[in-house]
C-alpha cells in the first residue's frame, strides 16, 4: 500500500548477483535451494520471505528483580540489505511475559503466529498493489529463524545441554565429560583448543 516501499519488495530477485559474493540473503545456497524445491512459490516474485528472531530481555534493567520476556520478531527479506533490517521493516509478533525463564508453555504462545504463517504459506492471500494498481495473490514463508543458544531452545525444544548441544554434528561431535568436573567439553577439529560448557554458559 506504500509507493515508498513496494518497488523493493522484488529487489531479492532483480538485483544484479555477483558471482562467489554474498550480498544479500537471496545470494545463499538456502535460498537458492529453496527457489528450486518451491518454484510454485518463485513465479510470483511479491510473494515474501520472512525471517523469525528472537531473543529474551529483562525488562527492569540487568540488576533489577528478576523477570524474564522473550520477543518474537518478523523481518522481511524481500528488500535490499540497507532496508530490510530497519526498525520499520522489523515487526513484533509476540511478547512471552516471565516472570522466569522458561519453555514450557512457549506453544502456547507461539500457536496463533504458527496458524497464520500456515496459512499465509498454504493458501494464497489476496493483496493490493499500489504501484502495479492491482490485486495479485501472495504467499508467506519463514525462511529461517534468528536468535541466541538460550531462545533456541525455547524455540525449538532442543536441549542446549550436554552433548547434544549442536543439532547439526549431533551425535558426530567430539564431545566429551571431563572426569574431575562433570563439565561437556568440546573439541576443535584439530584437537588443540577445548571449550568448556557449563550449565549456565552456551555456545
Amino acid at each position: 500500500m506504500s509507493l515508498k516501499t513496494t518497488e523493493h519488495m522484488t529487489w531479492h530477485q532483480s538485483h544484479d548477483a555477483v558471482d562467489g559474493v554474498m550480498m544479500h540473503s537471496s545470494n545463499s545456497e538456502v535460498w537458492k535451494h529453496f527457489n528450486n524445491v518451491h518454484s510454485h512459490f518463485l513465479s510470483e516474485w511479491r510473494n515474501i520471505h520472512l525471517g523469525l528472531c528472537t531473543n529474551g530481555f529483562n525488562l527492569f534493567g540487568l540488576f533489577a528483580a528478576p523477570y524474564f520476556c522473550l520477543q518474537i520478531i518478523l523481518t522481511v527479506y524481500n528488500l535490499p540489505p540497507g532496508m530490510c533490517l530497519r526498525l520499520e521493516f522489523m515487526f513484533l509478533s509476540t511478547i512471552i511475559p516471565g516472570p522466569n525463564k522458561s519453555n514450557k508453555n512457549i506453544d502456547v504462545f507461539l500457536r496463533s503466529l504458527i496458524d497464520e504463517l500456515t496459512q499465509l504459506w498454504s493458501s494464497s492471500t489476496l493483496t493490493y498493489d499500489v504501484s502495479m494498481k492491482h490485486n495479485f495473490l501472495m504467499r508467506t514463508t519463514l525462511m529461517w529463524t534468528i536468535n541466541d543458544f538460550s531462545a533456541y531452545e525455547m524455540v525449538s525444544s532442543w536441549s542446549t545441554y550436554g552433548k547434544l548441544t549442536c543439532s547439526y554434528y549431533m551425535k558426530n561431535n567430539k564431545a566429551f565429560t571431563l572426569t574431575n568436573k562433570g563439565k561437556t567439553s568440546f573439541f576443535t577439529a584439530t584437537g588443540v583448543s577445548c571449550q568448556q560448557i557449563t550449565s549456565t554458559k552456551r555456545t
